[in-house]
Protein backbone atom coordinates (compact mmCIF):
# COMPACT_ATOMS: atom_id res chain seq x y z
CA UNK A 1 0.00 0.00 0.00
CA UNK A 2 3.18 1.97 0.17
CA UNK A 3 2.43 3.99 -3.44
CA UNK A 4 -0.76 4.70 -2.91
CA UNK A 5 -0.47 6.06 0.32
CA UNK A 6 2.94 8.33 -1.05
CA UNK A 7 -0.04 9.49 -4.02
CA UNK A 8 -2.38 10.61 -1.49
CA UNK A 9 -0.03 12.37 0.75
CA UNK A 10 1.74 14.07 -2.57
CA UNK A 11 -2.20 14.78 -4.40
CA UNK A 12 -4.33 15.09 -1.08
CA UNK A 13 -2.35 15.48 1.68
CA UNK A 14 -0.14 18.12 0.08
CA UNK A 15 -2.80 20.56 -1.49
CA UNK A 16 -4.88 20.28 1.72
CA UNK A 17 -1.30 21.76 3.80
CA UNK A 18 -0.97 24.51 1.51
CA UNK A 19 -4.77 25.46 1.69
CA UNK A 20 -4.54 25.80 6.22
CA UNK A 21 -1.26 27.42 5.02
CA UNK A 22 -2.31 29.94 2.65
CA UNK A 23 -5.41 30.70 4.76
CA UNK A 24 -3.17 32.23 7.50
CA UNK A 25 -1.37 34.59 4.91
CA UNK A 26 -2.01 37.70 2.71
CA UNK A 27 -1.21 36.29 -0.64
CA UNK A 28 -2.74 38.29 -3.61
CA UNK A 29 -3.75 36.95 -6.95
CA UNK A 30 -1.18 39.78 -8.32
CA UNK A 31 1.10 42.58 -6.87
CA UNK A 32 3.40 42.33 -4.08
CA UNK A 33 1.06 40.23 -2.35
CA UNK A 34 1.66 37.76 -5.24
CA UNK A 35 5.23 37.80 -4.38
CA UNK A 36 6.25 37.92 -1.02
CA UNK A 37 2.61 36.85 0.88
CA UNK A 38 2.70 37.69 4.54
CA UNK A 39 1.59 35.73 7.71
CA UNK A 40 -1.01 37.51 9.06
CA UNK A 41 -2.75 34.94 11.35
CA UNK A 42 -6.63 34.65 12.03
CA UNK A 43 -7.03 37.92 10.03
CA UNK A 44 -8.43 36.16 7.38
CA UNK A 45 -11.29 34.20 9.70
CA UNK A 46 -12.03 37.04 11.47
CA UNK A 47 -12.61 38.91 8.77
CA UNK A 48 -15.01 36.12 7.66
CA UNK A 49 -16.75 36.01 10.30
CA UNK A 50 -17.37 39.80 10.05
CA UNK A 51 -18.27 39.46 6.37
CA UNK A 52 -22.55 39.83 6.25
CA UNK A 53 -22.24 37.49 3.11
CA UNK A 54 -20.71 34.64 4.85
CA UNK A 55 -23.90 33.73 7.19
CA UNK A 56 -25.51 33.77 4.37
CA UNK A 57 -23.60 31.76 1.59
CA UNK A 58 -23.47 29.22 4.96
CA UNK A 59 -27.28 28.67 5.01
CA UNK A 60 -27.55 28.90 0.85
CA UNK A 61 -25.07 26.02 0.83
CA UNK A 62 -26.22 23.89 4.26
CA UNK A 63 -30.01 24.25 2.62
CA UNK A 64 -28.49 23.00 -1.16
CA UNK A 65 -26.66 20.45 0.16
CA UNK A 66 -29.46 19.33 2.20
CA UNK A 67 -32.70 20.02 -0.45
CA UNK A 68 -30.73 18.53 -3.48
CA UNK A 69 -28.76 15.69 -1.98
CA UNK A 70 -30.07 14.15 1.61
CA UNK A 71 -33.14 14.69 0.62
CA UNK A 72 -33.62 15.10 -2.73
CA UNK A 73 -31.14 12.50 -4.78
CA UNK A 74 -31.17 10.43 -1.73
CA UNK A 75 -34.71 9.76 -0.95
CA UNK A 76 -35.22 9.96 -5.22
CA UNK A 77 -32.62 7.26 -5.73
CA UNK A 78 -34.10 4.83 -3.00
CA UNK A 79 -37.43 5.01 -4.43
CA UNK A 80 -36.17 4.60 -8.28
CA UNK A 81 -34.13 1.70 -7.31
CA UNK A 82 -37.40 0.09 -5.25
CA UNK A 83 -39.77 0.37 -8.15
CA UNK A 84 -37.01 -0.75 -10.83
CA UNK A 85 -36.55 -3.78 -8.80
CA UNK A 86 -40.06 -4.31 -9.19
CA UNK A 87 -40.50 -3.28 -12.89
CA UNK A 88 -40.18 -5.59 -15.82
CA UNK A 89 -36.80 -5.35 -17.79
CA UNK A 90 -38.28 -2.73 -20.38
CA UNK A 91 -39.15 -0.52 -18.11
CA UNK A 92 -36.29 -0.67 -15.98
CA UNK A 93 -33.90 -0.45 -18.88
CA UNK A 94 -35.73 2.59 -20.17
CA UNK A 95 -35.73 4.30 -16.61
CA UNK A 96 -32.84 3.74 -16.10
CA UNK A 97 -30.96 4.76 -18.95
CA UNK A 98 -32.89 8.37 -18.88
CA UNK A 99 -32.07 9.02 -14.95
CA UNK A 100 -28.23 7.29 -16.21
CA UNK A 101 -27.93 9.85 -19.60
CA UNK A 102 -28.15 13.31 -16.66
CA UNK A 103 -25.13 11.87 -14.58
CA UNK A 104 -22.68 10.50 -17.72
CA UNK A 105 -23.28 14.39 -19.33
CA UNK A 106 -20.27 17.00 -18.68
CA UNK A 107 -21.30 19.61 -15.88
CA UNK A 108 -20.96 22.45 -17.73
CA UNK A 109 -22.94 20.85 -20.58
CA UNK A 110 -25.68 19.93 -17.82
CA UNK A 111 -25.38 23.34 -16.39
CA UNK A 112 -25.98 24.64 -20.06
CA UNK A 113 -29.37 22.42 -20.30
CA UNK A 114 -30.44 23.74 -16.77
CA UNK A 115 -30.14 27.12 -17.76
CA UNK A 116 -31.99 26.64 -21.41
CA UNK A 117 -34.92 25.08 -19.28
CA UNK A 118 -35.06 27.71 -16.34
CA UNK A 119 -34.91 30.60 -18.28
CA UNK A 120 -37.85 33.05 -19.02
CA UNK A 121 -38.00 32.05 -22.72
CA UNK A 122 -37.14 28.32 -22.15
CA UNK A 123 -38.54 25.17 -22.07
CA UNK A 124 -40.12 25.08 -19.20
CA UNK A 125 -42.22 28.19 -19.57
CA UNK A 126 -43.18 27.19 -22.74
CA UNK A 127 -44.43 24.16 -21.22
CA UNK A 128 -46.29 25.62 -18.68
CA UNK A 129 -47.52 28.83 -21.05
CA UNK A 130 -49.25 25.96 -23.04
CA UNK A 131 -51.11 25.15 -19.57
CA UNK A 132 -52.36 29.39 -19.93
CA UNK A 133 -50.22 29.72 -16.62
CA UNK A 134 -47.67 32.87 -16.62
CA UNK A 135 -44.13 32.95 -17.49
CA UNK A 136 -41.67 33.05 -14.30
CA UNK A 137 -38.36 33.94 -14.36
CA UNK A 138 -37.35 31.28 -12.49
CA UNK A 139 -33.48 32.19 -12.17
CA UNK A 140 -34.28 35.80 -10.99
CA UNK A 141 -37.07 34.38 -8.40
CA UNK A 142 -36.78 31.29 -7.26
CA UNK A 143 -32.75 30.70 -8.06
CA UNK A 144 -32.45 27.98 -5.68
CA UNK A 145 -35.19 26.41 -6.31
CA UNK A 146 -34.26 26.00 -9.92
CA UNK A 147 -30.48 24.97 -8.64
CA UNK A 148 -31.87 22.54 -6.49
CA UNK A 149 -34.15 20.87 -8.70
CA UNK A 150 -31.07 20.68 -11.20
CA UNK A 151 -28.76 19.02 -8.83
CA UNK A 152 -31.40 16.45 -8.41
CA UNK A 153 -31.94 15.87 -11.94
CA UNK A 154 -28.27 15.41 -12.20
CA UNK A 155 -27.10 13.17 -9.56
CA UNK A 156 -29.82 11.29 -8.70
CA UNK A 157 -28.54 8.36 -10.77
CA UNK A 158 -25.63 7.74 -8.43
CA UNK A 159 -27.84 7.24 -5.65
CA UNK A 160 -29.96 4.88 -7.57
CA UNK A 161 -27.09 2.79 -8.43
CA UNK A 162 -25.85 2.36 -5.02
CA UNK A 163 -29.32 1.20 -4.25
CA UNK A 164 -29.88 -1.18 -6.58
CA UNK A 165 -26.30 -2.72 -5.43
CA UNK A 166 -27.97 -2.64 -1.74
CA UNK A 167 -30.71 -4.27 -2.51
CA UNK A 168 -29.65 -7.25 -4.52
CA UNK A 169 -27.62 -8.08 -1.44
CA UNK A 170 -30.76 -8.06 0.89
CA UNK A 171 -31.61 -12.35 1.11
CA UNK A 172 -34.92 -13.06 -0.75
CA UNK A 173 -36.06 -15.35 1.47
CA UNK A 174 -36.03 -13.36 4.45
CA UNK A 175 -38.30 -10.86 2.43
CA UNK A 176 -40.29 -14.03 1.49
CA UNK A 177 -40.53 -15.35 5.22
CA UNK A 178 -41.91 -11.40 6.03
CA UNK A 179 -44.56 -11.59 3.46
CA UNK A 180 -45.66 -15.22 4.78
CA UNK A 181 -45.50 -13.69 8.15
CA UNK A 182 -48.32 -10.97 6.67
CA UNK A 183 -45.54 -7.95 6.39
CA UNK A 184 -47.09 -5.62 3.93
CA UNK A 185 -44.99 -3.70 1.87
CA UNK A 186 -44.23 -0.48 4.03
CA UNK A 187 -43.45 -2.71 7.04
CA UNK A 188 -41.44 -4.87 4.96
CA UNK A 189 -39.19 -1.57 3.86
CA UNK A 190 -39.03 -0.58 7.03
CA UNK A 191 -37.95 -3.81 9.49
CA UNK A 192 -36.18 -5.34 6.83
CA UNK A 193 -35.21 -3.94 3.61
CA UNK A 194 -33.86 -0.40 5.25
CA UNK A 195 -31.82 -1.95 8.39
CA UNK A 196 -30.00 -4.20 5.82
CA UNK A 197 -28.98 -1.37 3.70
CA UNK A 198 -28.16 0.81 6.52
CA UNK A 199 -24.44 1.00 5.83
CA UNK A 200 -24.98 1.45 1.92
CA UNK A 201 -27.17 4.25 2.83
CA UNK A 202 -24.61 6.09 5.45
CA UNK A 203 -21.92 5.31 2.44
CA UNK A 204 -24.13 6.94 -0.04
CA UNK A 205 -25.28 9.99 1.86
CA UNK A 206 -21.50 11.21 3.14
CA UNK A 207 -20.63 10.61 -1.01
CA UNK A 208 -23.19 12.98 -2.28
CA UNK A 209 -23.13 15.18 0.40
CA UNK A 210 -19.50 15.78 0.17
CA UNK A 211 -19.75 16.05 -3.84
CA UNK A 212 -23.10 18.93 -3.77
CA UNK A 213 -21.15 20.55 -1.12
CA UNK A 214 -18.47 21.29 -3.48
CA UNK A 215 -20.51 22.03 -6.31
CA UNK A 216 -19.36 24.96 -8.34
CA UNK A 217 -19.95 24.72 -12.19
CA UNK A 218 -23.75 24.86 -12.17
CA UNK A 219 -24.83 26.97 -10.01
CA UNK A 220 -21.51 29.65 -11.76
CA UNK A 221 -22.90 28.90 -15.02
CA UNK A 222 -26.21 29.10 -14.31
CA UNK A 223 -26.95 31.75 -11.85
CA UNK A 224 -22.91 32.75 -11.65
CA UNK A 225 -24.24 33.45 -7.64
CA UNK A 226 -26.85 35.83 -8.35
CA UNK A 227 -29.31 37.63 -8.44
CA UNK A 228 -27.60 40.04 -5.59
CA UNK A 229 -26.20 36.75 -3.61
CA UNK A 230 -29.13 35.07 -3.74
CA UNK A 231 -27.69 31.64 -4.93
CA UNK A 232 -24.41 32.28 -3.66
CA UNK A 233 -22.79 29.32 -1.82
CA UNK A 234 -19.37 28.68 -0.18
CA UNK A 235 -17.97 27.64 -3.47
CA UNK A 236 -19.11 31.09 -5.23
CA UNK A 237 -17.92 33.05 -2.68
CA UNK A 238 -14.54 31.51 -2.40
CA UNK A 239 -13.75 31.72 -6.43
CA UNK A 240 -15.34 35.28 -5.96
CA UNK A 241 -13.09 36.55 -3.69
CA UNK A 242 -9.31 34.72 -4.79
CA UNK A 243 -9.78 35.15 -8.50
CA UNK A 244 -12.40 38.14 -9.06
CA UNK A 245 -11.31 40.13 -6.17
CA UNK A 246 -7.16 38.97 -5.87
CA UNK A 247 -7.64 37.71 -2.42
CA UNK A 248 -6.04 34.51 -2.49
CA UNK A 249 -5.40 34.10 1.26
CA UNK A 250 -9.24 35.66 2.23
CA UNK A 251 -10.88 32.68 -0.67
CA UNK A 252 -8.94 29.67 1.25
CA UNK A 253 -9.48 30.81 4.25
CA UNK A 254 -13.52 30.09 3.00
CA UNK A 255 -11.93 26.83 1.76
CA UNK A 256 -10.94 25.78 4.50
CA UNK A 257 -14.27 26.02 6.01
CA UNK A 258 -15.76 24.00 3.73
CA UNK A 259 -12.92 21.36 4.18
CA UNK A 260 -13.56 21.44 7.99
CA UNK A 261 -17.59 21.22 6.82
CA UNK A 262 -16.97 18.22 5.15
CA UNK A 263 -14.91 16.38 7.80
CA UNK A 264 -18.20 17.07 10.17
CA UNK A 265 -20.21 15.65 7.84
CA UNK A 266 -17.85 12.67 7.34
CA UNK A 267 -17.05 11.74 10.94
CA UNK A 268 -21.23 11.68 11.60
CA UNK A 269 -21.55 9.42 8.70
CA UNK A 270 -18.56 7.33 9.27
CA UNK A 271 -20.58 6.80 12.99
CA UNK A 272 -23.28 5.39 11.26
CA UNK A 273 -21.43 2.96 9.48
CA UNK A 274 -20.26 1.61 12.70
CA UNK A 275 -22.71 -1.57 13.38
CA UNK A 276 -24.19 -1.45 17.00
CA UNK A 277 -22.59 -4.46 19.08
CA UNK A 278 -25.35 -5.67 21.25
Amino acid sequence: MAPAVVLLLVFLGGPILWAFYGSFTDTGLTGASARNPEWIGLENYRSLLADPLFPQSLWLTFIFVFCSAVIGQNCLGLGLALLMQRANRVVAAVVGTCVVAAWVLPEIVAAFITYAFFFRDGMLNQLTGLAGLPAVDWLYEHPMFALILANIWRGTAFSMMNYQAALNDVPPEVTESATIDGAGGFARLRFITLPMIRRSIATNLMLITLLTLGTFTLIFVVTRGGPLNASTTLPIMAYEQAFQFGDIGYGTAIAVVMLLIGAVFSIAYIRMLRERKD
